[in-house]
């Protein structure tokens, strides 16, 4: 079980505010500088530095909360697994992106089930930075993921690399002889939310040629993929999708790529779990069989 005073040092960075900290953990704001203060001693050095009002962690104090996390991310697969223990059930609890558990992963979760015909599984959809905040706190084992991350945080294995494409009706309409990608700025454009990944490879994509969504004149922001796909099947417009998301529609004639001149671009799946984490040996081997089931 972890001390007390640590759980205060992981809330101050969180909030990074001493005063909300407090808040949060129902204390007052002296006994959390004194649990702070406790713990720069026992540690031998400084873990805030204060600026003003604004609070930032020193570099010792990244490794502590880096290393304190996994303790209790691992602390908490623990208690679930004593628990599993006790009634003779082994429970698999990891997150996957849109894209990721609608199309990609479903060869490998198949197998895996038929593997383990004993075994609970809870898979938990979400953006990229949802499922990082639930491998955050520890409510996942480990997640498959499109967008962006910070390395530093994380084992990570490529699961898959997926290309992007850009994708219409069949017998779409475009407004003008399309040949590069700017040629597109005058179709609607159909999107994911902001946070998911397959949106932020678009963003990072427009960027480099000086675009952006805004120079699109319509757009449609959706969560769901899948209406995604029924609405480019009904010509509500264009979108940019990881290929394997329209690849039955492309193969049976519904959708077809776009094809540009000048975007190519391809992306890696991340299979990811906590940094130095205890049961790394156990993701490792469950990342094996997942990607042994991949076309």
């Amino acid at each position: 079980m972890l001390d007390f005073r640590i759980e205060t040092f992981l809330k101050v960075c969180e909030y990074m505010n001493f005063t909300h900290a407090a808040e949060a953990l129902c204390m007052t704001q002296p006994a959390v500088s004194q649990h702070i203060k406790y713990l720069e001693e026992k540690y031998e050095a400084p873990l805030f530095i204060r600026d003003k009002k604004k609070l930032s962690l020193t570099p010792a104090g990244e490794i502590l909360r880096s290393t304190l996390e996994t303790m209790r991310n691992d602390e908490t697969t623990m208690k679930n697994r004593m628990k599993e223990s006790m009634i003779g059930k082994k429970i698999l609890t990891f997150g996957v992106t849109m894209t990721i558990g609608g199309y990609t992963v479903i060869p490998s979760l198949i197998d895996f089930v038929k593997e383990n015909p004993d075994m609970d599984f809870q898979v938990k959809y979400g953006n990229t930075q949802t499922l990082l905040s639930y491998l955050h706190e520890g409510s996942i084992d480990f997640a498959i993921v499109e967008g962006y991350f910070k390395a530093d945080n994380y084992n990570t294995r490529v699961f898959k690399t997926e290309d992007y494409i850009a994708v219409a009706a069949k017998d779409h309409e475009f407004q003008k002889e399309v040949k590069v990608l700017k040629d597109l700025t005058n179709e609607r454009l159909i999107i994911r939310e902001n946070g998911s990944g397959t949106r932020a490879i678009l963003t990072k994509s427009l960027a480099v040629k000086n675009l952006t969504v805004e120079d699109f004149p319509r757009t449609i922001e959706i969560e769901n993929i899948h209406t995604i796909v029924d609405l480019l099947c009904r010509d509500c417009g264009i979108s940019f999708l990881y290929k394997s998301a329209v690849e039955k529609e492309i193969e049976n004639g519904t959708l077809k790529e776009i094809k540009l001149d000048d975007f190519k671009v391809s992306h890696d799946f991340t299979f990811l779990w906590n940094k130095d984490s205890a049961f790394s040996e156990d993701y490792e081997k469950i990342f094996e069989i997942f990607k042994s089931s991949l076309k």
